[in-house]
């Protein structure tokens, strides 16, 4: 696991306003149950595609989100998922200041480690 250091002011607000909205807390526990396609989240739970590429997006910008590749055996075609990457917040007040650690589950060595391995095939 990896820890990212205390978010700045800007990065708190943006931070809290993801974590407010019902759709991006949809996908982060969706995906922490399994990889899962836009589409798949879409249909799933009622929410319009942009409105999944616009909270993976944001959620990737903090690393929530790692997205990987499933390729379909039958016609050879491939697709994004997406995996929750988040493993917890923290957030400590103390003397006047907001404090707030995120630790994710891996880094970026980690998931390029990680891909480089599925791509070999192991």
């Amino acid at each position: 696991m990896t820890e990212a250091g205390a978010a700045g002011e800007d990065d708190e607000s943006v931070l809290f306003d993801l974590l407010a909205d019902e759709y991006a807390r949809t996908i982060l526990i969706a995906t922490s149950r399994e990889p899962m396609s836009a589409r798949t989240l879409s249909e799933r739970y009622e929410m319009s595609l942009p409105t999944v590429y616009r909270r993976v997006e944001r959620l990737q910008e903090f690393d929530f989100l790692i997205e990987g590749t499933e390729i379909d055996t039958s016609g050879g075609h491939h697709r994004s998922v997406y995996e929750a990457n988040l493993d917890h917040i923290d957030i400590d007040l103390e003397d006047g200041d907001l404090g707030i650690r995120i630790r994710l589950q891996e880094d970026a060595t980690d998931r390029f480690t990680r891909m480089w391995r599925e791509m070999r095939g192991g």
